[in-house]
């Protein structure tokens, strides 16, 4: 399926249906950040949460649509020019093709969203007609407050000898960001490497909170308590948040990349984590959950 977005950029995906007569209800996939395809890969980190999350859900009657970022996959364009607002966008746009294909049930779509994604399930739940929402990794603050917590648990996670560098490596954080707030360019250049300036410029002053207290959709939150990009206390206001209250769970051993780690968890781990499957009992919750709130609303 591909989805033509606002500036008529086609963004090439996959929509899985489930067996038997439709229309079904679905569900956009959104993955985290970077140049990522339509499973949540690349070629150095492949989550491979996008078939996973697509064969459990259509064990449970529902569809799903993933699609290959810009710059990604079969979709033209240039990721590291692509920037927040224009993720988001592009998300809309394809929640309302999905709504609009005659196998999907318009009254029952929805959105899960893994790390960036779940910031732009959130801006879905509060201005797209959706009727659930599942934040995979989701945090509710300022997009910069975010990334400053994200880089010290980093840190904190490392051997004690890199440890004690966390005040050098503050600084040369610090000094990253204030150079690409000055930026006015999409890319820049920083330590001869190029930075996605606009998306980051962006991202840090989005402030999730908004949209969640607009949120008209009903809402799951899940972050693994070992995830070290997120901090898993925001579930908290995200339930104090959103309309009504959201369900949020908390899971011990589960990580960013969502499996679970039994040892000593730092960003080296991804390597070996990925090697494994997308966490089982994560699949069940976020299907159990997802077929309860879109079914009742189809009477299936």
């Amino acid at each position: 399926m591909t989805v033509l977005a606002d500036d008529g950029t086609p963004l090439a995906g996959t929509l899985t249906l489930p067996a038997g007569r439709g229309p079904h209800p679905a569900v956009l996939l959104l993955h985290g950040s970077g140049p990522l395809d339509r499973d949540g890969n690349t070629p150095r980190l492949p989550t491979n949460l996008g078939p996973s999350l697509a064969s459990a859900l259509a064990a449970e009657g529902i569809g799903t649509l993933r699609y290959d970022r810009r710059g990604v996959g079969a979709t033209p364009g240039d990721w590291q020019a692509t920037g927040f607002t224009g993720n988001c966008q592009d998300a809309a746009a394809a929640v309302r093709a999905l709504a609009a294909h005659p196998a999907v049930r318009a009254d029952a779509v929805g959105a899960v969203g893994h790390s960036e994604g779940a910031l732009h399930a959130m801006s879905l739940a509060a201005h797209q007609e959706v009727r659930a929402v599942v934040l995979l990794a989701g945090y509710a603050r300022l997009g910069e407050e975010a990334l400053r917590w994200q880089a010290r648990s980093i840190v904190r996670s490392l051997p004690a000898p890199v440890r004690l560098l966390r005040r050098p490596l503050a600084a040369v954080g610090n000094r990253v960001i204030d150079r690409v707030k000055k930026t006015d360019t999409d890319v820049t250049r920083i330590a001869g490497f190029p930075v996605n300036a606009r998306w980051l410029r962006e991202m840090l002053v989005h402030d999730t909170r908004d949209d969640l207290a607009s949120a008209k959709a009903r809402v799951l939150a899940v972050t693994g308590d070992k995830d070290i990009q997120v901090d898993p206390a925001d579930l908290a206001e995200i339930a104090r948040l959103v309309p009504g209250g959201a369900e949020t769970h908390r899971v011990p051993g589960l990580t960013h990349v969502l499996r679970h780690d039994p040892a000593h968890h730092t960003l080296r781990s991804y390597r070996r984590l990925l090697r494994e499957p997308v966490d089982s009992g994560l699949l069940t919750l976020v299907g159990t959950w997802l077929a309860r709130e879109l079914h009742a609303v189809t009477g299936d």
